[in-house]
């Protein structure tokens, strides 16, 4: 019998999903390691004298293959896990950790790295190529290449318990998130709650051979529900139980990983001559230090209290004299908030979902980006996926030329983690004079379609599916040489600029009148309901500005102040960090950071903050557009070309002030938040 072939080893264009099983993943990623090296050591073992194309460019085209698998295998671990996948990422972590310091403390080839940045002077470089050159070189700095031999073994010791630990910290989370659910037999408990709400849960229920109805800590399932049940014990056992997630006494517990993580990072930066894992990390970042980070949040956090604290008071007693409750709880926020929100602006967001059914969310998002960046969207059903609900796009532009690869991938399963985000399967690069295209997707986590309905969106979800397609936008039109400086390959703190200044359009009369559509009617959104979106959008923005930034300064908090050596209770340490920025009464057997998958599992440990700076950002650019009208050519071919195409080629700053014409200002955001 012959032996079947790996389809990962084989060459392949779109990932071949339905060929590969889990088997197939450790003996190919193992091959491909090995080969990697060999290509490393051709580089590092090369007698000729060190130059920018035999070792600089040389090093940026070695282990694509590799990048590919692990691509596919990660991003599967995330969309469409299981236990086989997360075992093997247990086992295969060590292995990457492992290799990748083989290569950054790989003496000889550092030695070549240096002696071309060293004469980087003499070359004359393209501002592409200095950019390479100089990450190429800090990648090795920065990891460890000058430590001494005894160091660098430490080093390898601390990466692979890292790379260990985020791995249990996320697969904690997603059991915790799995294991619960809250079964409603008392029809007399769903009262508040839509009807579509209802079927979904009726639905859950039904899928797990359930009589009744059954709410999930799933967001599709639990925002609702917090938002919409009258029930307020039932409220209360759901939002205790999103709050408790591994922070409970069981095997899913995060807290001793959590001080691991965070004792880890604390000890490497150390090793590496930094006086905290925030000062290493913001050293490459537009914020460069933690001092500045503080002092932007604090800033902020100065004009946001104000506001929040009377958002808070006022909220408290609405829900007083609404129904008697003298102290205002989490479980309250988002149902009272709610009620005065649609009693001030007369807006339900229930109203608002049947204009929002999500196949014309969709072609809205296609249509806009094909009048600002000359893209069409074309659906096609031969490229592999990795589950039924995924969908397929190939993206031209309007002269025919092929851009990129689309995955979308929109409704939550039992494999999939929460949340929504985008990713990539395949990098853009320039190689052998071929302008090779990327392959991009998105994940989210948006409300499924029922039996009598189409999947409706809220307004929030449709906000998210542009803000993810922002992200996508990054990666499809990038347009660079060198992948490692492609698509998002940028400045963390740059990196949500064109996810989040997506989202602007999705409050302009001219641009919902494309895609926000009555699913039964086809009736346009009644502009009246257009001027309440943009009315209510600064509604409550001091509270959310303060919920935002009080995560921001807690992962400050745990990186960049003092060793966190003594730190003995998570929920302590937390308390202290959240200090200035509470509002609520504290919940005993609450904890976020236990769950706080962005900074622990993600890659935002010291880059919280990223998202309020972006929306400095994006509320200027927007700006622009406004002035200019939102769909001007002129601005979007200078958004394009200075930002979306150009990936991480040059300093962020300069991108953004050869697009803007000047540095960012934060009073666009202030004005628009309604807080000046």
């Amino acid at each position: 019998m012959r032996k079947k072939m790996n389809p990962l080893l084989q060459e392949f264009n779109t990932a071949p999903f339905s060929k590969i099983s889990v088997e197939d993943y450790k003996p190919a990623i193992k091959t491909e390691i090995e080969n990697t090296k060999k290509e490393i050591e051709l580089i590092a073992s090369n007698r000729a004298i060190p130059t920018f194309e035999n070792t600089t460019v040389a090093l940026d085209f070695t282990g694509q293959k590799l990048d590919r698998i692990t691509s596919v295998f990660f991003n599967l671990n995330s969309a469409e896990t299981s236990d086989e996948i997360q075992k093997i990422a247990k086992e295969i972590s060590p292995w990457l950790s492992e290799f990748k310091n083989d290569i950054t403390l790989n003496e000889q080839l550092f030695k070549r790295v240096k002696t071309v940045y060293d004469s980087k002077k003499t070359l004359s470089l393209t501002p592409e190529q200095s950019m390479l050159l100089e990450k190429q070189y800090k990648g090795f700095a920065r990891n460890g290449a000058n430590l001494k031999d005894t160091d660098k073994t430490e080093l390898r010791e601390i990466d692979s318990e890292l790379s260990k630990l985020s791995l249990q910290f996320g697969e904690n989370v997603l059991a915790e998130t799995n294991n619960f659910e809250m079964l409603i037999s008392n029809e007399d408990d769903l009262s508040g709650l839509p009807d579509s709400v209802k079927e979904a849960a009726k639905e859950t229920a039904k899928s797990k051979d359930k009589e009744g109805w059954v709410f999930t800590l799933d967001y599709p399932s639990y925002i609702p529900f917090m938002t919409y049940a009258e029930n307020r014990n039932l409220r209360k056992e759901l939002a205790i139980a999103a709050g408790k997630k591994a922070f409970q006494d069981n095997d899913f517990n995060n807290e001793k990983i959590v001080l691991k993580i965070v004792k880890l990072r604390h000890q490497r930066a150390n090793l590496l001559g930094y006086q905290t894992h925030a000062h290493f990390v913001l050293e490459e970042r537009m914020a460069e230090t933690p001092e500045n980070v503080i002092s932007f949040s604090n800033d902020l956090l100065q004009k946001a209290k104000p506001a929040a604290q009377k958002e808070f008071n006022e909220l408290e007693a609405y829900a007083k004299k609404l129904d008697g409750i003298d102290q205002l709880q989490k479980w309250d926020g988002a149902f009272y908030a709610e009620k005065l929100k649609k009693e001030r602006f007369n807006l339900d967001q229930e109203i608002l979902k049947p204009y929002f059914k999500l196949e014309n969310v969709i072609d809205g998002v296609f249509t806009i980006a094909t009048k600002l960046y000359d893209l069409q969207f074309e659906e096609v059903f031969d490229i592999d996926t990795y589950h039924k609900d995924v969908k397929t796009y190939n993206v031209i532009d309007t002269k025919g030329n092929f851009i990129a690869v689309f995955y979308a991938d929109f409704h939550p399963r039992s494999g999939k983690r929460n949340g929504a985000w985008m990713t990539s399967y395949k990098p853009q690069q320039v190689k052998d004079g071929v302008n090779d295209r990327p392959h991009i997707s998105i994940v989210c986590n948006f409300t499924k379609p029922t039996e009598t309905k189409p999947s409706l969106l809220t307004f929030n979800e449709v906000t998210t599916l542009f803000h993810e397609f922002g992200h996508a936008l990054h990666g499809i039109l990038a347009n660079t040489t060198y992948n490692s400086l492609s698509g998002t390959s940028v400045s963390w703190d740059f990196v949500e600029l064109p996810s989040q200044v997506l989202e602007n359009w999705c409050y302009e009369k001219e641009a919902l009148k494309l895609f926000a559509k009555h699913y039964e009617t086809g009736e346009v959104i009644p502009m009246e309901y257009v001027t309440k979106i943009k009315e209510s959008a600064s509604f409550h923005e001091g509270m959310q500005t303060l919920r935002q930034l009080s995560f921001g300064l807690l992962d400050m908090y745990w990186h960049g102040g003092k060793s966190p050596n003594s730190i003995t209770s998570v929920k302590e340490f937390e308390t202290a960090a959240f200090k200035e920025t509470k509002l609520y009464p504290d919940v005993e057997e609450n904890c976020m950071s236990t769950a706080f998958s962005h900074i622990f599992q993600g890659g935002y440990s010291a880059g919280y903050y990223s998202y309020k700076w972006a929306e400095v950002l994006d509320a200027d650019a927007f700006e622009y557009f406004l002035e200019k009208g939102i769909f001007n050519k002129e601005v979007a071919t200078k958004f394009k070309e200075n930002v979306l195409s150009k990936g991480g080629t040059e300093k962020p700053m300069e991108l953004y002030k050869r697009f803007r014409g000047q540095e960012p200002k934060p009073d666009a955001l202030l004005k628009r938040a309604g807080l000046i």
